[in-house]
């Protein structure tokens, strides 16, 4: 987990000990959530992967054995404390903001960009990994959000994980996921993170129904239980 203040950001990863001595190489889970403050279901996906991260499970066990967990759990505290929807405490969306976030407009937006990018070049940590968890409104089921490349194989690469997670989760969509890079969508930390970083890093947007899925072949709504642990398991696969 990641604290996050005005000046500063004090990392709190979650991995094994042997992982975070120093110098030691980091392969990198980088989650953020809350970005919009009234996205409430992103909250209790992120809670969910933190619980499940640290319990005893072995799948959990694995996951810490082998990678660093940082996660920034409410990149937009002020909003939800005022209750706004999507904007922050200033006004501003700060999912349209990652380019150039301001320290004194942006404060958790550019403590993490800033975080990301000491990571990044860092030749001893490899970010594998963003996931920024929203939840959606008017969609059912899981889905993600993902960049295009003119690099077929880059593209091909990004395209693993959400099958992996289609495959693993009745209530994820791949049908539902699309690749993009809509002008509109251009302050995104998916997008702006995708353009940054290398092309072994794979940035996503996961969204989560705020109301349940639908079971393939049905047209029952099934409430949501085991996402969080869904979505860990298939970072797994994806690493065997």
């Amino acid at each position: 987990m990641i604290f996050l203040s005005l000046s500063s950001l004090c990392p709190l990863p979650l991995s094994a000990a042997a992982n975070l001595r120093p110098g030691a190489e980091q392969k990198v889970v980088f989650i953020t959530a809350r970005v919009h403050p009234g996205e409430t279901p992103s909250s209790f996906v992120c809670q969910g992967i933190i619980d499940f991260l640290v319990s005893h499970h072995p799948i959990a066990k694995v996951l810490r054995d082998h990678l660093v967990f940082k996660i920034a759990p409410m990149l937009n505290p002020d909003g939800v404390y005022l209750g706004n929807y999507r904007c922050s405490l200033m006004g501003f969306d700060l999912n349209r903001h990652w380019a150039n976030p301001s320290p004194w407009a942006h404060p958790t937006l550019h403590g993490v960009k800033e975080l990301i990018i000491d990571m990044y070049n860092n030749p001893k940590i490899n970010l594998e990994f963003y996931i920024d968890i929203h939840a959606h409104s008017t969609m059912m089921n899981g889905f993600m959000y993902g960049n295009i490349f003119e690099d077929e194989e880059r593209f091909q690469r990004q395209a693993v994980f959400p099958k992996l997670l289609c495959q693993n989760a009745e209530d994820f969509s791949y049908s539902s996921t699309s690749f993009n890079r809509d002008a509109v969508k251009a302050g995104t930390g998916r997008r702006f993170l995708g353009g940054l970083l290398n092309d072994t890093s794979y940035c996503y947007t996961l969204e989560v129904s705020f109301y349940s899925y639908i079971l393939g072949g049905t047209a029952s709504a099934v409430p949501y239980t085991e996402e969080a642990c869904i979505l860990l398991k298939s970072i797994l696969l994806q690493h065997t």
